[in-house]
């Protein structure tokens, strides 16, 4: 799946393969717990987590990769000695196997974007 029509997330995870649906819903959990005063919508087809109209976060399953998108860049710029390593462009952290996901880098990102707000790239 690259782009869903689903008009919410539990409708996205119903659309995503078995195998990357604990790892994305995973995911959201994480968004969930550490987003607080942000609202969970669906941006672009995927599932986003918007502050004050913004985009911040957003999560998808592609097809040969789960992508994580962190459009802050002041919270890359913190965070990059920790994601030199990480397959990553621009503002799309993306991990081949759903196993390899470092959810405690996630949670620290997301911890980092709550925090205060910030530009959106």
């Amino acid at each position: 799946m690259v782009q869903s029509n689903a008009v919410d997330v539990d409708g996205y995870l119903n659309e995503v393969a078995e195998d990357r649906r604990v790892a994305l819903a995973k995911v959201r959990q994480l968004c969930r717990d550490e987003l607080a005063g942000f609202d969970e919508v669906m941006a672009y087809g995927m599932p986003a987590y918007e502050r004050d109209g913004a985009c911040e976060i957003a999560f998808a399953g592609q097809k040969q990769y789960i992508s994580f998108y962190l459009m802050r860049s002041d919270v890359r710029e913190a965070f990059g000695e920790r994601l030199a390593g990480q397959d990553m462009g621009k503002g799309c952290l993306r991990f081949r196997k759903s196993e390899n996901i470092d959810f405690d880098l996630l949670r620290d990102l997301l911890k980092a974007t709550a925090t205060r707000p910030g530009t959106v790239c």
